[in-house]
């Protein structure tokens, strides 16, 4: 039978697994850089880009409000898809009450719906 402090171990073991797994690239990556790649400092290779061009001008624009609400709507209707084709594939198998939670979820993705075509959040200016 398992004590608390052999599952502590265990828990502890995963956790330090999972940091290092995640440190381990890091740590590689900084010794190649450190140890395999040559110094070649540079007015060239200091230089800041982005894909390959200079900047040019401030990097704050101006950015219409519209477009995050146009993504927002679309991933929760997006994430909508996902759960409803699980329900969909197993349809005939499911009791009452998946069917009326499933009903549920739709009434309110739909209110959600309404509510942002009321407010004239999916009109395009």
């Amino acid at each position: 039978m398992p004590t608390a402090t052999s599952s502590y171990l265990v828990l502890l073991l995963l956790a330090g697994a999972a940091v290092g797994f995640a440190a381990a690239p890091l740590a590689a990556a900084w010794a190649w850089a450190k140890f395999f790649s040559p110094n070649k400092p540079g007015q060239d290779k200091n230089a800041i880009y982005e894909c390959g061009l200079e900047s040019k001008g401030d990097a704050w624009i101006h950015f219409r409000s519209e477009y995050y609400l146009y993504g927002i709507i679309f991933l929760v209707f997006d994430v909508e898809t996902i759960f409803l084709l699980p329900f969909a594939v197993a349809f005939t198998g499911l009791p009452v009450g998946a069917f009326m939670a499933m009903i549920v979820f739709l009434l309110l993705l739909v209110e959600g719906l309404v509510w942002a075509w009321r407010k004239g959040f999916l009109t395009w200016n």
